[in-house]
């Protein structure tokens, strides 16, 4: 693991990196991004440097300096490493121990780890707690992960890999770090933005090479009569679903195959060089 604090990598990458005072510490004030890297090439970071920014300024934090983090972000690759992933988080600094912002400089560590392959297939559970679309942080990339952290372990004590939910309305939203797809009356759909799920980078290149309709509807019908799921994300790429709340799916199915080839051949075009 290699990180990047301060202006600098540091020596030691399990030492103290942000003041216990942070305000992305203590209360989850901050907002983040995780990138893959081909090759020491990252993927599509331009996208992902977008949305940091607009997560930032959503959360209402000071727009971070965009070639700053490029400049920390090459710092940590390794040239030679075939798989790796990089973690951006940038927030409000310090702070009073309370929910008010001080008037410190923002943080931004910058961190890059080998990235295991993703796993061929996954398992799904519904999580019993909705996604609140109306909230202060919908749509936001934000460090304020709990509730995705007790989603997640609850699908695996269900015995799935990944939690996905509904949001008020009982529309599918999204998975705890994922989005979904579904074929759905012979269509590939995935929820929309006003459903209150992220604006995943890799969902809205999946949109542009391969197509599909983003359409809201409710979660309880997409369980019991998709034809087929998979999720996408920066991490899984397109990854198929096999089964969701115990009921079996087609593992790859037809549309699934069909997209993430499309994904495989546009993907490559989308690694940037920062030397």
């Amino acid at each position: 693991m290699r990180v990047w604090v301060g202006g600098s990598v540091v020596a030691d990458p399990t030492g103290p990196a942000v003041a216990v005072s942070d305000h992305g510490f203590t209360v989850g004030d901050g907002v983040f991004e995780a990138v893959k890297a081909v090759g020491g090439r990252p993927f599509a970071l331009g996208l992902h440097l977008e949305r940091l920014a607009r997560s930032a300024v959503g959360l209402g934090l000071p727009e971070p300096d965009l070639d700053v983090v490029r400049r920390a972000v090459a710092a940590v690759l390794e040239p030679g490493e075939a798989l790796s992933r990089i973690r951006i988080t940038y927030t409000a600094g310090p702070a009073p121990l309370g929910s008010g912002r001080g008037d410190g400089e923002p943080t931004l560590v910058v961190v890059a780890a080998p990235l295991p392959p993703a796993a061929e297939r996954v398992r799904v559970a519904t999580a019993p707690w909705p996604r609140n679309e109306r909230g202060a942080l919908a749509g936001l990339k934000t460090t304020s992960y709990a509730e995705n952290v007790v989603m997640l372990a609850h699908a695996q004590e269900q015995g799935a890999e990944e939690a996905v939910m509904a949001n008020l309305a009982g529309d599918l939203c999204e998975g705890t770090g994922s989005n979904v797809f579904y074929v759905l009356d012979g269509e590939l759909r995935t929820p929309s933005l006003a459903s209150g799920c992220l604006a995943g980078v890799t969902r809205a290149l999946l949109l542009e090479w391969y197509g599909g309709g983003e359409v809201d509807e409710p979660l309880a019908r997409i369980q019991r009569e998709a034809s087929e799921v998979f999720l996408v994300s920066t991490t899984r790429d397109v990854q198929p679903v096999s089964h969701w709340d115990g009921r079996a799916l087609p593992v790859p199915g037809p549309v699934t195959q069909a997209a993430a080839r499309a994904w495989a051949e546009r993907e490559a075009a989308m690694l940037e060089h920062l030397g």
